[in-house]
């Protein structure tokens, strides 16, 4: 029987792109990192246009932009936790 069909038998996953652990943790932080990175300057850039529209209001513009940014990089750390448990378990 050839190595491939006894691979194939054990259950074991082969020519697939995530069968490697350590590629699957680097599309995991990819994500993970540029999807919140393209928010946070979504985020800020819609602030700042806010405060340009209507000074009196920056205080509170403020306070709701770092909440939103504390959020957004929340969902890095996600990511980040995610791929050390792929990495690790």
């Amino acid at each position: 029987m050839p190595a491939t069909e006894v691979a194939q038998a054990a259950g074991a996953v082969t020519g697939s792109i995530f069968s490697d652990k350590n590629t699957l943790v680097a599309a995991t932080m990819a994500l993970g990192s540029a999807v919140p990175a393209f928010s946070i300057g979504w985020i800020a850039s819609k602030a700042m246009e806010a405060i340009g529209r209507n000074p009196e209001a920056g205080a509170k513009i403020q306070t709701s932009l770092v909440l939103s940014v504390a959020f957004a990089e929340a969902i890095a750390i996600y990511a980040l936790v995610v791929s050390l448990i792929i990495k690790f378990v």
